[in-house]
């Protein structure tokens, strides 16, 4: 017998949170569970706003629809990556598939500086937002915890926010010799062309993150390009994430599973998920900082409060 729900979920951000040309102040989403044989599983839809292309009222109105499809048979995958994501991992979990040891989470730098060589000192890897403010800025913060932390490598994730002018800006204070320990910069530019040209001429690797998820985008080895970094609530489904990362090791990217601001049980099974496809490349996931509260599960570490399902509002069941 097989029994399903939707739960709709809306968790407080710290202060709001800053994506791209917006803040968000909330969280919102849904949570699905799938009951069958004594056995169940959950999985999270939650369209990330300004880059997801499909709304949480569409997500909803398909994930409804795939449930009431999901009790008497088996469904096709949904064709929202959001839906398509969640809805996969609740099967994997129902049935056994998805493991459930954990990755380490790179941590997410932001802050005083002073506050920053404390938090960082013995760090070996740390991931940090640049192009929310002045490039020259970034470029000195860049190179100021560069110089007083020798043991430490950044990821950097730019958006598409750099014009070109203001990537070569960025790398003007960034010295040549600090510059090999960027392991990449997600997506400096508004286009491929100009981050790859920004590579070509900086000498500072890049990662790409929208463009693998872009229509006709061909992964392939290219001088300058290190990684590509896979958000799976953007991408689809578990199978198709998985075909990205094979597709992404065959042209000798590093892969970097990524969190999309999901709740915490969100987040415990993208950290899973690395531990299992991508076990040598620690994932971008200190999203939680974020938030006001803990969802379902609860994350490593974390001391925020945990909020249970009589928290949630029930969407359909079934």
């Amino acid at each position: 017998m097989r029994h399903a729900t939707l739960y709709r979920y809306r968790l407080p951000l710290v202060a709001g949170a800053a994506l791209r040309d917006r803040r968000l102040t909330c969280r919102e989403g849904l949570l699905l569970r799938l009951c069958a044989d004594g056995a169940s599983g959950w999985g999270e839809i939650a369209p990330l706003p300004g880059f997801s292309g499909e709304s949480l009222a569409e997500a909803e109105q398909a994930a409804r629809q795939w449930l009431a499809d999901w009790l008497t048979g088996e469904p096709p995958a949904c064709g929202l990556p959001s839906v398509a994501w969640g809805t996969s991992m609740a099967q994997a979990e129902l049935a056994g598939t998805l493991p459930t040891a954990l990755s380490h989470s790179v941590p997410l730098c932001h802050g005083d500086p002073d506050a920053l060589f404390a938090r960082l000192a013995g760090v070996p890897l740390t991931k940090m937002k640049v192009g929310l403010y002045e490039a020259v800025r970034d470029g000195m913060l860049v190179t100021l915890l560069l110089e007083a932390l020798p043991q430490l490598r950044l990821r950097l994730d730019a958006n598409r926010s750099w014009t070109p002018e203001r990537a070569r800006q960025f790398a003007r204070y960034v010295p040549p010799a600090l510059r090999a320990r960027i392991a990449f910069i997600e997506e400096p530019c508004h286009s491929p062309a100009a981050s790859r040209e920004f590579a070509r001429q900086s000498g500072i690797a890049i990662g790409w993150d929208e463009s693998g998820r872009e229509p006709g985008f061909a992964l392939q080895a290219e001088p300058g390009v290190a990684a590509l970094v896979i958000k799976p609530m953007l991408v689809g489904s578990l199978a198709q994430v998985m075909a990205q990362v094979a597709q992404a090791r065959a042209a000798g990217l590093e892969v970097v599973i990524s969190a999309a601001i999901e709740s915490s049980l969100g987040l415990t099974q993208l950290s899973r998920l690395a531990a299992w496809l991508t076990p040598q490349t620690p994932p971008g996931l200190d999203t939680l900082s974020m938030m006001n509260a803990q969802l379902l599960r609860v994350w490593p570490g974390s001391p925020l409060p945990l909020w249970g399902i009589d928290q949630l509002e029930v969407a359909w069941q079934g």
